[in-house]
């Protein structure tokens, strides 16, 4: 219901306020008018833009504190987020790419061996769970690969113009058409990431008692690093590299869930998407102009992550 009520309140507000009645009957209309033309054809793909792919972080993340049992990891400090950008921008600028639909696959391969490389460097001995290892060498190599992201756009600045926005993280002037898309990759990831949830439970209880009860642990962290690489990679690709959602939306929901895997993803797949709907709708009321989602999400995630990594529960979940 809160999900609904903040989607409509998003329809409403931008360059030109609407009153609630207004966007409710632009709606139910099937008259042409032009509250119908910005609110079904701008304002609504938006909202539905920015509750998936608030989803996709957001489950993503819950996916990384899980597997690795830290409460700081998220598909943006590991780097997943950095990686997948690396990659569409070597695709748009050096390949000739256009469109979602053809750099999605870039984000996908992006994403994924930042993921996998993340997880080696940090987690090199068997059954470690070191979350400052894992988190620094995040931090570090996404670093880099933003470094050279930077540095390409910088040798071929009129083919990344389109992308400046993007790789910040923002939801304007998204077409449509990404919609659906993003809806049929996410909805892989999450099917994928659902079956993981049990296992992820036994995981949690460490390597050994999880092979005690039957959970082929390799198994499920391949399956876990496809799924976030399914849900991290579509999303990035959809709305660029917005971080902190897939930290702030899990801790949120594990306190309403408490630690079944299972419920946490699902807590999460409502609250992630209001705080992505919430960071867009502050971005278009903060300034005169707009503000970029990716910008507000990462002044309202830096103060909780600074919380979390000073709380005593920050050496594991």
């Amino acid at each position: 219901m809160i999900l609904l009520l903040l989607v409509l309140v998003s329809l409403a507000i931008g360059s030109r306020a609407l009153p609630i009645d207004v966007v409710i009957q632009a709606l139910t209309d099937t008259e042409a008018t032009v509250e119908r033309s910005i609110v079904v054809e701008s304002r609504l793909p938006r909202a539905i833009l920015a509750a998936l792919a608030g989803l996709g972080l957001g489950i993503s993340g819950v996916l990384a504190q899980s597997l690795t049992r830290n409460p700081l990891a998220e598909p943006g400090i590991l780097g997943v987020n950095a990686g997948a950008s690396l990659a569409i921008v070597v695709s748009v600028g050096f390949l000739g790419v256009q469109g979602f639909n053809g750099y999605v696959l870039f984000a996908f391969l992006g994403a994924l061996l930042t993921t996998a490389v993340v997880y080696l460097v940090g987690m090199p001995r068997p059954g470690s769970s070191d979350p400052v290892r894992l988190v620094l060498s995040g931090v570090a190599i996404g670093a880099v690969l933003t470094g050279v992201g930077t540095a390409l756009s910088l040798v071929k600045p009129q083919a990344f113009d389109q992308l400046r926005a993007w790789t910040i993280g923002s939801l304007q002037g998204r077409d449509s058409s990404i919609v659906l898309t993003l809806a049929g990759c996410l909805l892989v990831g999450v099917l994928v990431a659902a079956s993981c949830a049990r296992s992820l439970d036994t995981l949690a209880l460490g390597e050994d008692s999880a092979r005690s009860l039957g959970t082929n642990v390799g198994r499920t962290r391949i399956l876990v690093l496809l799924a976030i690489t399914i849900l991290a990679g579509a999303s990035t690709a959809a709305v660029g590299a917005i971080g902190f959602i897939g930290l702030m939306a899990p801790h949120a929901a594990r306190r309403l869930a408490g630690a079944h895997t299972g419920w946490i993803m699902a807590f999460t797949a409502l609250i992630a998407p209001m705080l992505l709907l919430c960071a867009d709708m502050l971005g278009r009321v903060m300034l005169p102009g707009e503000l970029q989602a990716g910008v507000v999400a990462a002044f309202l995630g830096a103060p909780l992550l600074i919380i979390i990594a000073r709380g005593r529960k920050a050496v594991a979940l």
